[in-house]
């Protein structure tokens, strides 16, 4: 399905972004592991992905940081020749009710969340358009939607993110390249595995399937949406939530 693409995954060393990377590999295409602070981690993805007989790269980044995410891409572009597929997946969060929220963690949630994915996209732009072909794919996620309390830097920075993506799909429409979003609900990864079995179970009730996601839940629709057979969708906000957001 994917056969002959290469794929840049950030955030890909572990939890959404590892299944992605491992699924993307797994229908074919060659992938680049980005990752900011987990390099073991990465490379445990790369050793998997070569295992399958593709070709795979790790490269340390944050993609927050303009400048490096410009070389992490350039460097990238010359090693594999080309860059097919644009999975902006990196995220992070620092909840607080606003009352308590400082200024630094709002700016590091956005600038991560939403200016990360402006920053892998403004220096992937030229060459997408050169070739003519290209999937953007950007995690956004179920608080982007719905708002959620304790979480304003996150969502709004999620929120944010589904406005670019439905701007650039319009830009870039005319040259062959979709770019659509995709806004997971509760999804099993380490970081929700902390939580207490209370909260939990008042997220559960939330949802009309009553049962958490899996990372491969959101994995297959990423790598539907970098197939072929979803040329004709973009400027698209696909939840993944269980019904959550209904």
């Amino acid at each position: 399905m994917l056969e002959g693409k290469v794929a840049l995954v950030t955030g890909a060393s572990r939890g959404i972004g590892r299944e992605i990377a491992l699924t993307l590999a797994r229908y074919g295409a060659d992938v680049i592991v980005n990752y900011n602070g987990s390099e073991e981690k990465a490379a445990e993805v790369k050793a998997e992905i070569e295992k399958m007989g593709r070709k795979a790269e790790t490269v340390q980044c944050s993609v927050a940081d303009y400048d490096a995410s410009g070389k992490m891409i350039t460097d990238m572009l010359a090693l594999f020749g080309h860059i097919d597929i644009l999975i902006n997946n990196a995220g992070i969060t620092k909840d607080n009710l606003m009352i308590k929220m400082s200024e630094d963690d709002f700016d590091a949630v956005v600038d991560t969340n939403l200016k990360g994915t402006f920053n892998t996209i403004k220096h992937m732009y030229r060459a997408f358009i050169k070739q003519r072909w290209g999937r953007i794919i950007n995690l956004s996620s179920v608080s982007g939607v719905l708002g959620n309390a304790g979480q304003a830097n996150y969502a709004a920075s999620k929120a944010g993110v589904i406005g670019l993506t439905k701007s650039l799909a319009k830009e870039l429409a005319s040259r062959n390249i979709t770019v659509n979003a995709v806004a997971p609900g509760y999804i099993e990864t380490d970081m929700t595995q902390a939580m207490s079995d209370s909260a939990k179970e008042a997220i559960i009730a939330q949802i009309p399937l009553k049962r958490a996601g899996q990372t491969k839940d959101i994995a297959e629709m990423v790598a539907f949406l970098a197939s072929d057979k979803a040329s004709y969708i973009t400027g698209q906000v696909i939840s993944v939530d269980g019904g959550m957001a209904i």
